[in-house]
């Protein structure tokens, strides 16, 4: 237990700096942005104190906090860091001050906006640090609210549209989680991830026992109860990865949001569907997901492959973008499918699944890095031109020789080329899927080949060939652009390079993934 709550401080300064915010008289005035970007340093500073006290060698969970909450209902204040969350937690104080700096001083109504982003970053921390499910669900909740507003009232021409098909989307799957979980609590009289990771461990059909015993309901089997249950939470972060054929909402969601709200959901919402199945999805129900492990790895496949082909079909960046971020998060699912596969419980298999596994864990921390990075120069792009057609364009480097470096840089990273962040994760997912799960992982190499396909379309149509005559007076980047842009740059460089400080802190959490799957 801790003296000095560190997570608790971390979460609620952003809500902090929403109510100042709000309490501002003058719409006006240049103190909604100061607020918002000083509120989201802070806590920035404060992830960089945990992250400089969090001890890597430590597989267990590490800056605890613990009270009760409601005890009648099993319901806890129960947060703590593993390095699965310390990863996250970090990757969300980096992208939204990242994204405030992006953001225009012309934008509408700011006190809204900036008290509405504020509460964003809190819902994320609160989603990747709390451990009961009751908390954790009001922090999932919390990050989906702010999000539908951000769309709707500073988004695109078809804002509306794109709003309520995000919202739609993830309350249904939210409404099935939250009945899947009442299942599991009225089965084992828990809502604490832990200690249901621990029920669920050693036991043939995991959590299933405990349905049998406490839920049976219409003469269902044992096995087809813990399959519904099981597919009631999947839905849930299947639809926020998102998985194929659930991926419909995205693409809209992300053109017609703002560039800055599109940096953050693509940088981080997007990983929480990914970090459910971590937390939650793999230790609490490791045998369900076996069952259907064929299916899952085709949905898999098709999320990486599809995606890919779509991305290549649009004319619009952000499309682009936003279908190769679906892309990008299906080697996540691969990963994560392949690493369930029942295996015996010998060294070789236990370093493929490690390998896979760790390969998730960067891959979701480099692809929100590298994923913001390309929706900000996208930001810069619209700023100028207003448009941001990939036919618009042509011979932009001769004029922005600067902005075509640096954003080349972040497609390259995005595309995997050795040296950058985005090789290290894929090459290590691919290894241990290879291993596990080769027939998906050969299929999904289809995804590799597209997706650089169509980067390199996009660096070709926008940077190179003759200059448009519309754009010979385009600017390059100023300098404070530059400032925004060049710490995103340098992780590309850093992580690319010295991969080895990222994987210190996320292996102790995936041997420990690997211990419950193993049993």
């Amino acid at each position: 237990m801790n003296d000095f709550p560190e997570i608790t401080v971390m979460t609620l300064l952003p809500v902090l700096g929403a109510i100042f915010i709000a309490g501002i008289d003058d719409e006006r005035s240049p103190w909604p942005r100061r607020i918002g970007l000083g509120f989201s340093v802070l806590a920035l500073l404060m992830a960089v104190c945990i992250w400089v006290r969090f001890d890597p060698a430590n597989p267990e969970l590490q800056f605890v906090e613990d009270h009760e909450w409601i005890p009648s209902m099993g319901v806890k204040y129960f947060v703590g860091i593993d390095g699965l969350g310390l990863l996250m937690a970090g990757l969300t104080a980096l992208v939204i001050p990242f994204a405030l700096l992006t953001t225009g001083r012309d934008v509408e109504r700011p006190r809204a906006f900036y008290s509405l982003m504020l509460l964003l970053q809190a819902g994320l921390f609160g989603a990747f640090t709390a451990l009961n499910f009751v908390h954790w669900f009001v922090f999932w909740e919390l990050s989906l609210v702010p999000a539908y507003f951000l769309i709707k009232l500073w988004g695109g021409p078809n804002r509306t549209a794109a709003a309520t098909q995000f919202f739609l989307y993830t309350l249904v799957g939210s409404v099935t989680m939250l009945l899947g979980f009442m299942a599991i609590f009225l089965s084992t009289g828990s809502f604490d991830f832990i200690a249901l990771a621990e029920k669920a461990r050693g036991v043939r059909d995991g959590l299933g026992a405990y349905f049998e015993v406490k839920l049976g309901w219409y003469e269902l089997s044992s096995r087809s109860l813990a399959m519904l249950i099981f597919l009631g939470v999947f839905l849930g972060f299947a639809v926020k990865v998102p998985l194929f054929p659930f991926h419909t909402w995205l693409p809209s969601a992300y053109a017609e949001a703002p560039s800055s709200v599109t940096m953050v959901l693509t940088g981080v919402m997007s990983k929480m569907g990914v970090y459910g199945l971590l937390r939650i999805l793999m230790p609490l129900f490791p045998e369900q997901m076996r069952w259907g492990l064929d299916l899952l790895l085709w949905l898999a496949v098709a999320t990486i492959v599809f995606s890919a082909f779509a991305a290549f079909s649009q004319n619009d960046l952000k499309r682009v973008m936003a279908y190769s971020s679906i892309n990008h998060l299906g080697y996540c699912l691969l990963g994560i499918f392949a690493a369930v596969k029942w295996t015996q419980n010998e060294p070789g298999w236990v370093s493929e699944k490690a390998a896979a596994l760790n390969g998730v864990l960067l891959q979701m921390f480099n692809h929100g890095i590298t994923a913001a990075a390309l929706f900000c120069f996208i930001a810069f792009i619209e700023r100028r031109a207003g448009r941001r057609g990939l036919e618009d364009f042509g011979g932009l480097r001769k004029v922005a020789p600067v902005f075509c470096g640096l954003m080349g840089i972040s497609m390259f990273a995005s595309l995997g080329l050795p040296g950058l962040n985005g090789f290290v994760g894929e090459f290590l997912i691919f290894k241990g899927a290879f291993a596990l799960a080769s027939w998906a992982a050969a299929l999904s190499t289809v995804g590799l080949l597209v997706t650089a396909i169509f980067l390199l379309t996009v660096m070709q149509r926008v940077f190179h060939g003759p200059l448009n005559a519309n754009w010979g007076g385009f600017a390059d980047l100023t300098l404070r652009e530059r400032s925004v842009a060049a710490p995103a740059i340098l992780l590309m460089f850093v992580i690319g390079i010295y991969p080895q400080w990222l994987l210190d802190i996320a292996n102790p959490a995936v041997m420990q993934l690997i211990a419950h799957l193993a049993n």
